[in-house]
């Protein structure tokens, strides 16, 4: 289902520096985590997500995720963005 949603996507982030900046200016619709992402990648965007009510999904790895979006490395953070 990951793999779907993101191929789907017609605009995403990869990455923490790339998803922050979205975050920021208000463009993210949903957030993908890697639940092997360090604590203190994790923590800042899952308080970001909650007082924002972004929406946040959890994958269990972040060789998973890194797949899921076309990279051949893992990733801790991904997002969909509004279109």
């Amino acid at each position: 289902m990951l793999d779907e949603t993101f191929k789907h996507a017609k605009q995403k982030t990869v990455g923490l520096k790339q998803t922050q900046r979205a975050l920021e200016k208000g463009r993210v619709r949903r957030v993908y985590m890697a639940k092997d992402a360090e604590s203190h990648v994790r923590r800042p965007v899952i308080e970001w997500c909650d007082s924002h009510n972004i929406e946040l999904v959890e994958v269990p790895t972040m060789k998973e995720l890194g797949k899921a979006c076309g990279i051949e490395v893992g990733t801790a953070i991904a997002a969909i963005l509004h279109e």
